[in-house]
């Protein structure tokens, strides 16, 4: 019984520690957002053609 507090308590700190990283995230600019769409486009030539 023991075991599985445990493992909820760490589940728990964990979701914590990832729903903290993601508030952090700061929206894409807009030289970020042609950068996405190029590895983007990358992505599929190698995907489709390769």
């Amino acid at each position: 019984m023991k075991t599985s507090r445990l493992e909820a308590f760490s589940d728990g700190v964990l979701a914590i520690i990832i729903t903290i990283m993601v508030l952090q995230l700061s929206a894409p600019t807009e030289t970020d957002i042609y950068i996405y769409i190029y590895i983007y486009i990358l992505y599929l030539l190698k995907h489709l053609y390769f």
